[in-house]
């Protein structure tokens, strides 16, 4: 069995709000909304339970650094990509700074919390949503310890990055890419796994310890459902209670 990539949570001051933008960005509507969460997800389209969910929670903490997991949204083309940078502008979005050159063909934003993300070009055929991108001092090992916490496969790899698809081939992607900076702070973007229903969870934690994940604190009680580790880069993710996923059969009795 294997653990399977459902979800990616934000961290947010104030998470209503941000699932509102990310809800008009994406088109995607909310599906849930408490006092711990609010989820933003693609329900009633092809890619209901194909992409993961976005999932936004309450921090008390203030954005600190350049986020190492970020989103890349898709456009068709040149002319879509400005069409789509324009109304994200006028939403609320600002221009952002990672020491890109100025000639890439991606535009880089930062949402009204200062998450940044990437409006690029990948023909639109996918969704919205083209990507999410992990930043990796070696691309190639984690991309490695990917595969198996995601059950997504590599599809291309090169000097460049590393990049993982979905079982369901479709976007988004997951992307890995090496950069210099190392981890130092909880990133504000994490990735949520999941055992199949009927398997052992205390078993997928396990395996993925013995990968190289390490168990992390990052407040929780204790009383908790999920597991909260880290990749082999410091990454925290966690590896949320065992339930139904799709095109994954059951574990044998």
């Amino acid at each position: 069995m294997s653990t399977h990539l459902v979800s990616v949570v934000i961290d947010a001051a104030d998470p209503a709000a941000l699932a509102r933008w990310w809800s008009t960005a994406l088109g995607w509507p909310i599906s849930l909304q408490e006092d711990g969460e609010v989820v933003v997800e693609p329900l009633g389209t092809d890619l209901e339970d194909r992409v993961p969910a976005l999932v936004f929670v309450p921090v008390p903490t203030a954005k600190a650094a350049k986020n190492r997991v970020h989103l890349d949204l898709a456009a068709e083309d040149a002319e879509d990509r400005d069409a789509i940078v324009e109304r994200l502008l006028a939403a609320g979005a600002s221009p952002a700074d990672v020491g890109q050159s100025g000639d890439e063909s991606w535009v880089v934003l930062a949402d009204p919390e200062g998450n940044e993300f990437c409006v690029l070009q990948d023909g639109g055929d996918g969704g919205p949503l083209s990507a999410v991108c992990l930043d990796a001092g070696d691309h190639r090992a984690l991309a490695a310890f990917w595969v198996e916490a995601s059950g997504w496969t590599i599809v291309d790899q090169d000097d460049e990055g590393t990049v993982l698809a979905s079982p369901s081939g479709r976007r988004p992607t997951l992307d890995i890419f090496p950069v210099p900076e190392a981890h130092v702070v909880k990133n504000r973007l994490h990735l949520d796994v999941a055992p199949p229903k009927d398997a052992d969870h205390a078993a997928e934690v396990a395996r993925l310890v013995a990968l190289g994940a390490n168990p992390v604190e990052v407040g929780q009680t204790g009383q908790e459902t999920w597991v909260v580790l880290a990749d082999p880069e410091g990454n925290e993710f966690c590896v949320l209670s065992c339930r139904e996923l799709p095109g994954v059969a059951p574990a044998p009795d």
